[in-house]
């Protein structure tokens, strides 16, 4: 087999606790003038006014906005951007969960390259570099302050978008574990599991041909040796430390690794993509209004068991990585046993185990089929071919809790 190895990544990671504090010096690199997007309520801690005032004490000058919402409605990004524009910032600073991470990202687009945001919806459309991003994780969860992707939500559109671009990367991702500790175990859970999904699809999606084009016509490129390290170590990280992240928030060294783990998803995925579970939970995220990480991780075992046929060793490997023991056990034993931790683990902390008992109604499973295979740059993505039969077995399945039916 010809090694192929591809991986889009920021200038600069910064990681570790009490990183926070080098902000001002990283920001001092890339100009005086600092536009900053947060939402209403992490600008109201202590920490954040202290981040502002470092900023403020190393000589920049800086402008905030603080009305960032969930999921990014479109129109709020103009919004932001009114009283930016005239400020002339230098570079743009995402403090927060990834929809602050996501519209830090947007801000800058349009700033840079003007037009109305849906001008680049889809892969690929943004035509040049970007005023420089400096995205500060609160959450450990999304991945975006390493990933080529904002995702809005358009009224005009059922289904939230993206934006996929190389450009959109940020130019430092600065990651203080510390900023995670106050996050409830509720969002602790719920973002982990979505980190844990986005490393378990990248490392299941399907391997491209890798021929000279690919990487330079396509943002997601599917699996390959670089990505599968970061989401081995992902899923490494994640899953001895989630659980105990979620059980006892004040445990330092578990909210690390799962920053970390999270940090590493966000690196496999941002340049091998993500598959079938991602794709179902775009419809269902739009009937129920469910978080998107409880979505993704809902879905997931079931996608998994979908997939486990032709995806064996991944799977056997991501049981071994998961710390479970392999003497005794053929390679099949072990690909199932990884299906069987991840639902421990997500009932463990409380991930939602069916479609139905996140809301879905039972008479959305076919518009809910039809709408997630057609999404191609997902579908596409999936180790297994998935036709609207199989997808519409696939979601009945998730559906009604029942594990078994989605090995189809």
């Amino acid at each position: 087999m010809t090694i192929f190895a591809g991986l889009r990544l920021p200038r600069e990671i910064v990681f570790g606790a009490g990183q926070r504090h080098a902000l001002p010096a990283i920001a001092r690199r890339l100009g005086e003038r600092a536009f900053v997007c947060t939402d209403e309520r992490f600008a109201a801690t202590e920490t954040f006014q202290t981040m502002i005032q470092a900023l403020r004490a190393a000589g920049l000058k800086v402008h905030v906005f603080d009305r960032v919402l969930a999921d990014v409605p479109r129109d709020s990004v103009t919004a932001c951007i009114e009283g930016a524009a005239s400020f002339n910032p230098q570079m743009v600073i995402g403090v927060g969960g990834g929809s602050c991470m996501d519209m830090a990202k947007c801000a800058a687009l349009l700033l840079s390259h003007g037009g109305a945001l849906q001008d680049y919806y889809g892969e690929l459309k943004v035509p040049g570099p970007i005023l420089p991003v400096i995205a500060v994780p609160t959450t450990a969860g999304t991945g975006s302050e390493v990933t080529p992707v904002a995702v809005v939500s358009d009224p005009d559109k059922t289904l939230k978008v993206g934006i996929s671009s190389p450009h959109l990367i940020a130019t430092t991702a600065l990651c203080d574990p510390d900023l995670t500790v106050t996050c409830p175990p509720g969002l602790t859970a719920i973002a982990g599991a979505d980190a844990l999904t986005h490393a378990v699809e990248a490392y299941t999606t399907s391997r491209k041909q890798a021929d000279h084009v690919l990487f330079q016509e396509r943002v997601f490129v599917g699996k390959n040796e670089l990505t599968d390290h970061f989401a081995l170590m992902a899923m490494r990280l994640l899953g001895r430390s989630l659980e105990k992240a979620v059980l006892n928030g004040a445990d330092e060294v578990a909210r690390s690794e799962v920053m970390l783990g999270s940090l590493a998803a966000g690196c496999a995925f941002g340049t091998a993509g993500t598959a079938a579970a991602h794709a179902i939970q775009y419809p269902v995220g739009a009937l129920t209004h469910t978080a998107h990480g409880l979505g993704v991780a809902t879905v997931l075992p079931y996608v998994m068991t979908y997939n486990l046929k032709v995806a064996v060793a991944e799977f056997a490997s991501i049981a071994r990585i998961l710390g479970l023991e392999d003497k005794g056990r053929t390679q099949e034993e072990m690909a199932g046993a990884a299906i069987s931790e991840v639902v421990r683990l997500f009932k463990a902390i409380g991930i939602t185990g069916s479609l139905a008992d996140l809301g879905l109604e039972a008479d959305k499973i076919e518009w809910t089929a039809q709408q997630a295979l057609g999404i191609g740059r997902l579908i596409n993505n999936n180790p297994r071919p998935l036709d609207l039969t199989s997808m519409r077995r696939l979601v009945e399945a998730a559906y009604h809790g029942n594990l078994a039916a989605s090995a189809m």
